[in-house]
């Protein structure tokens, strides 16, 4: 007798090990912490200086709005397509499609952003190495995991977050023991900066531009919306992500406080961890490598983790209808070949990339990466207050998230580097409305051909 595809769907899910709300903590942070930070954060820091301590206050701030309003949304209705489902339902179709494949489109600049990330840092003990060759090793490590299926995923990622969790910790007590007097190191080596002029060396308009690079190090949180779905209590949602940017938020702050005090900003760049740069002039031989192998990994999980969001999402779509269904036929793998299939010309066109422009593909990525990923943030905002019954506390918070991304987006706009990264994003969200508009005129058309009752 055939099982009935529903049934057969029912019995996969019911056999799919749930998760308890801090294991979603890990998984998020596993999924969030990677090279946006441990790399990022340095274009970061030469853009505004110490004060990029402010910058990640405030991304920090934008995120849990964020945060909790996509949580709220899962625990009153679980979706599978996360925030894309949510987009469809507050304002109909033609919002699940633009959210989902501008979300594709963001988490393909994501993965090759840390596609470049990973082999600049690989340069590190390979330096006549080119940047593809890199690229292409870990792009196809990266498939193998995703292969594996959800359970490979989930178990990879809590080893990742332990891993880079330990990495940071380990720059922390270096740096105390730095400051303490070991390695070579003084009291008078730590300059917390209290003074306005050296607090902000390059004014508002650096502070107002380096944003986009706090945000970034905290996209990822779409992950947890997608994977709320396996947790045992759907209630626990807000706790999990709550609990999660509680953690990221301190571990961040102080890092970059140490970062920021042992060594004057300008000397970071985009090319060496500001971590790796703060420690580099005291007689800590090993840290450079141990800490390069940790960033390595926690921009390879943050990697695995987009190639595992971008195929779930690519599969939702053809669900939906939203994309060909043929991508949401599964053979014998795990994961619909197809949809992997699609991803991995997405990773091939990233690599691509690296080759033809190293020097500042890394920036330009970055920039339209975080720039996308904002702009479905933005897409939860307006979405949270149609579906849950919003308080004027909730309202408040709302308007409160939408203009720290705004003033994110904007901030783009007025660096030079940053630029055409700006230029990118639009010129991708430009294709998804064209492709909506062209839909609607396909669909309208039809309805004119086709009346009902004929």
């Amino acid at each position: 007798m055939e099982i009935p595809a529903s049934a057969g769907k029912k019995q996969e899910d019911s056999n799919e090990k749930k998760l308890a709300w801090w294991q979603l903590s890990l998984i998020g942070l596993g999924c969030i912490i990677g090279t946006g930070y441990f790399l990022g954060s340095g274009i970061g820091i030469k853009m505004t200086g110490p004060s990029i301590l402010i910058t990640f206050i405030l991304a920090a701030v934008g995120t849990y709005i964020v945060s909790e309003a996509l949580s709220k949304m899962s625990a009153q209705d679980p979706q599978k397509g996360s925030f894309r489902s949510y987009a469809k339902k507050a304002f109909g179709p033609w919002a699940g499609f633009s959210s989902g494949w501008v979300y594709w489109f963001s988490e393909m600049l994501i993965t090759g952003s840390q596609l470049t990330a990973l082999s600049i840092l690989s340069r590190f003990w390979f330096p006549n190495i080119p940047l593809w060759i890199f690229a292409s090793v870990y792009a196809l490590l990266g498939i193998l995991i995703v292969i594996i299926g959800t359970k490979g995923f989930e178990r990879a990622q809590n080893i990742f977050a332990i891993i880079k969790i330990a990495a940071i910790f380990m720059f922390i007590v270096l740096a105390i023991s730095v400051v303490i007097g070991f390695f070579g190191g003084s009291k008078a080596d730590f300059h917390f900066h209290y003074h306005k002029t050296d607090f902000f060396p390059k004014g508002i308009m650096g502070l107002w531009s380096s944003l986009i690079f706090g945000f970034y190090a905290f996209g990822g949180i779409e992950i947890m919306g997608i994977m709320a779905t396996r947790l045992k209590k759907k209630e626990d949602a807000k706790k999990a992500g709550a609990s999660m940017l509680l953690m990221l938020t301190f571990i961040y702050l102080i890092s970059l406080i140490f970062a920021t005090s042992l060594v004057s900003f300008n000397k970071f760049n985009a090319k060496e961890s500001p971590f790796v740069i703060a420690l580099d002039k005291y007689d800590i031989s090993f840290f450079p490598h141990l800490f390069t192998g940790g960033i390595i990994i926690a921009g390879f999980s943050t990697m695995v983790a987009s190639l595992f969001a971008v195929t779930s999402m690519l599969v939702t779509l053809a669900e939906d209808g939203d994309a060909p269904r043929i991508f949401s036929k599964k053979g014998k793998m795990k994961v619909p070949p197809l949809a992997l299939g699609l991803t991995i010309c997405g990773m091939i066109i990233s690599i691509i990339l690296a080759l033809i422009m190293p020097d500042r593909v890394y920036e330009y990525i970055t920039t339209a990466a975080g720039l996308m990923l904002l702009y479905n943030w933005f897409f939860i905002l307006i979405s949270f207050p149609r579906l849950i019954k919003a308080t004027k506390f909730d309202h408040l918070k709302r308007f409160i998230g939408m203009l720290l991304i705004v003033l994110a987006v904007s901030g783009t706009c007025i660096h030079q580097t940053s630029r055409p990264g700006f230029f990118v994003s639009i010129g991708f969200v430009a294709v998804v409305i064209i492709v909506v508009v062209i839909l609607q005129m396909t669909k309208r058309k039809k309805k004119n051909l086709f009346p009902q009752g004929i």
